[in-house]
């Protein structure tokens, strides 16, 4: 039997729009926290009460006021594609999901006006369609919306150009608070930083402007090298040469190119390799930056197979973890960012203390302006203990790390982890939002 609240949803939406089914429920309570062995055990078995599917924006202000009025936690989702269980509902409640607002609503000069649950690969298309491009996607923008990447993400393919999603990439958002009568806040400059990589704790986004950049026609080349410094340095040098126009540049020590099942035959046993996004033209240049290096170019996909075939972004960024874990399921991996004056003694440090185990995974970004070797190593899961310890010695040497192994938010974050605790407390004081992500508590003796 339904109870109250349940009710009130159904004559809110409409069978379409409020689902119970323990299969839908089951599918959208759960999204790629399982990369993590540690997140596997904790939220596997974690399920919405009810799922709402909004089309528009009057349904999310009702939908969060019934909530609000019976004290119902909502966890917003987008495409389901993050990783470290931001879509997971903690305590139960309702996950509101917003693939049904989806609409482009505006590309002008430099910028792209959508509703969250615009599918990144659909607005890439139609960008280029038009003579434009995003300036920075995930690996996984075929299936990532954009509210889920704004709101769940940090980086991706183009971030050696543009930065991440902190360095301007976002030019406005429309927020919905978690209240008895929902505010509909739009926000720009500095008051974006509430709600970028927020998980949705500080306010449900419907609505984002995204900066975007002239269409540039690309070519993607695998380069091989003997060992992974030599794969450094060259990549190094082929970021700071802004002769060359750059969408890409991530490199991979061995066994991580042998993952790479449809590539595998390009790229020799033993070998390092970096795989490029550069602008059509660049081939004689990255063939005499190689040779400097003591590497070779091993393959080529022209520009005008771009995005119409298996590209080599679907191996990058943590697509390259998705290729290690099928190869092998006790593979894990670590978020974390290496100095970009002394990577090579930080490399030695951590491959002489894990000769086996640990394979060095980077790409290469422009972070807040500066150059960065950001990696993701893909690393043997042995159990959490030695997880942490590993991730103690990276930290030992000067490696940042930025914990994926944990839900909650902390302080890791480019944004102002004050400003947003700020924001969740002025937007959502019943603490509502995707409760268990944020150490907050209710205020107001709410």
């Amino acid at each position: 039997m339904a109870v109250q609240w349940e009710k009130e949803m159904m004559d809110l939406l409409g069978e379409n729009g409020f689902v119970l089914d323990s299969t839908t429920r089951s599918k959208l309570s759960k999204d790629y926290y399982w990369y993590s062995p540690v997140l596997d055990q904790k939220l596997k078995d974690k399920l919405a009460e009810g799922i709402v599917i909004p089309v528009n924006e009057e349904e999310v202000a009702a939908t969060l006021a019934c909530a609000y009025r019976h004290r119902i936690p909502v966890t917003v989702r987008g495409g389901g594609t993050g990783n470290y269980g931001q879509a997971v509902p903690l305590t139960g409640g309702v996950v509101m999901a917003l693939h049904k607002m989806n609409q482009i609503l505006e590309i002008g000069d430099g910028y792209a006006r959508v509703q969250c649950g615009v599918k990144l690969g659909v607005l890439e298309k139609e960008l280029r369609a038009n003579g434009h491009e995003l300036c920075i996607y995930p690996s996984t923008y075929m299936k990532a919306t954009v509210g889920g990447f704004v709101s769940g993400g940090s980086g991706g393919i183009g971030s050696i150009s543009w930065g991440n999603l902190w360095d301007g990439n976002v030019l406005a958002a429309v927020v919905y608070t978690m209240e008895e009568e929902p505010r509909k806040l739009t926000v720009s400059g500095e008051e974006l930083l509430n709600y970028i990589h927020s998980y949705g704790t500080t306010g449900i986004v419907t609505e984002l402007t995204l900066r975007t950049a002239k269409r540039t026609e690309w070519m993607q080349t695998i380069v091989q090298f003997d060992n992974l410094t030599s794969a450094m340095l060259f990549s190094e040098k082929l970021c700071l040469d802004p002769a060359i126009h750059k969408r890409l540049v991530s490199t991979v020590e061995w066994p991580i190119p042998s993952y790479f099942l449809p590539f595998a035959q390009h790229i020799e046993e033993g070998s390092a390799a970096v795989l490029l996004e550069t602008e059509e033209g660049t081939l004689p240049a990255l063939t005499s930056y190689a040779s400097e290096n003591g590497g070779q170019v091993k393959h080529v996909i022209p520009a005008d197979k771009y995005h119409q075939t298996l590209g080599l972004s679907d191996f990058t960024w943590n697509h390259t973890t998705l290729w290690a874990i099928k190869a092998d399921p006790k593979l894990t991996y670590l978020q974390s960012a290496f100095s970009p004056t002394f990577y090579l003694k930080q490399i030695d440090d951590i491959k002489q203390k894990y000769p086996d185990g640990v394979y060095l995974h980077f790409e290469w970004v422009l972070s807040g302006g500066k150059l960065m070797p950001a990696a993701l190593p893909v690393v043997c899961y042995q159990s959490e203990e030695h997880l942490y310890e590993m991730i103690d010695f990276f930290e030992s040497v000067g490696v940042r790390i930025n914990d994926p192994h944990t839900f909650v938010l902390n302080y890791g974050s480019r944004a102002s982890y004050e400003r947003m605790l700020g924001a969740k407390q002025a937007n959502d004081p019943r603490v509502l939002l995707n409760p268990g992500k944020m150490n907050v508590k209710p205020i107001f003796g709410e």
